[in-house]
């Protein structure tokens, strides 16, 4: 969610915007989008559908990204490393840890684009998301779903960027970054 006083862009991405995943805020010195990436869903029910949306929103930050640098954050809906979530054996080709799934998010890597956590903290063990069964959370079994990604020309000007797992009443845990621009 983002409150703002200013009027966000709209993602504009025909037949990809009709369920609100993505708000587009543009700013001064950059854009900033948040994103709730369509999940592939039990036995990856919806994954064509997400590879398309994936495939499309990195076109669209690639566009953003020419005029000033984007700022996106979110619930990804992937864990990109074995190291971002806590079995990844027995989560392999699970919604969420798919080859194909991070196989987009190392596209969005490439076409620019930095993973603000991993820069500053390449084999810190943080997750952002538990399930609610299982007592998933108590026992620290999670996934790093949630993240900021950033235009590889201003990762330079990241301060820091932090998983707050402390914080409770979701899920979901706060992500967060600091950034001098």
């Amino acid at each position: 969610m983002i409150l703002a006083k200013k009027e966000p862009i709209s993602f504009d991405i025909t037949g990809f915007d009709n369920e609100g995943r993505t708000v587009c805020l543009e700013y001064d010195n950059f854009y900033l989008v948040d994103n709730y990436v369509p999940n592939a869903q039990d036995e990856l029910a919806r994954i064509d559908y997400r590879l398309e949306w994936e495939e499309k929103r990195r076109k669209y930050m690639m566009k953003l990204d020419k005029k000033k640098p984007v700022i996106m954050c979110g619930d990804l809906n992937v864990a990109h490393n074995e190291i971002d979530l806590k079995n990844p054996k027995t989560n392999h080709h699970n919604a969420g840890f798919t080859d194909e799934e991070r196989d987009k998010f190392r596209e969005l890597k490439a076409a620019g684009f930095t993973d603000t956590f991993r820069h500053l903290h390449p084999e810190e063990v943080k997750y952002s998301w538990w399930s609610y069964r299982f007592n998933a959370r108590a026992n620290n079994t999670g996934w790093r779903i949630d993240y900021f990604i950033l235009s590889d020309r201003i990762k330079g000007k990241i301060e820091d960027a932090c998983i707050l797992s402390e914080i409770m009443g979701s899920d979901h845990c706060p992500v967060s970054i600091e950034i001098d621009l």
